[in-house]
């Protein structure tokens, strides 16, 4: 009989490298790594207000259709990039991105399980 392993949701990040503008390698204490490109992250935002545009997003047949297209500023028409990350405690990191959002808190059980979104 053949267990299934779980992801260990102690392990730690000990490195962060930049991959060029526009992604990051993350280095845990097991020594496996996560890549993450800045609009992956982007999008899966889990600050308060991501979740709720996710979620009022879901139902296309209920939202009212756009007369005009949206007009975008200057930093949503770029690519988005990673401009800074903070540890949040022990457990966390806050990642600022170019298009100005910074108040996501990506947890490490986040940013570490990529696989199993």
């Amino acid at each position: 009989m053949t267990e299934s392993v779980s992801p260990n949701d102690d392990l730690q990040p000990i490195a962060i490298e930049r991959e060029g503008d526009g992604a990051i390698v993350i280095t845990w204490d097991d020594q496996s790594q996560t890549r993450w490109t800045a609009s992956e992250l982007r999008k899966i935002c889990p600050c308060a207000t991501c979740r709720e545009k996710k979620r009022d997003s879901g139902d296309a047949a209920a939202a009212p259709k756009p007369t005009m297209l949206p007009v975008l500023s200057t930093a949503e028409a770029r690519p988005v990039r990673i401009e800074s990350m903070r540890p949040v405690g022990s457990y966390a990191y806050n990642i600022a991105f170019s298009d100005g959002h910074s108040s996501g808190i990506y947890p490490f059980a986040i940013l570490r399980d990529k696989g199993n979104e």
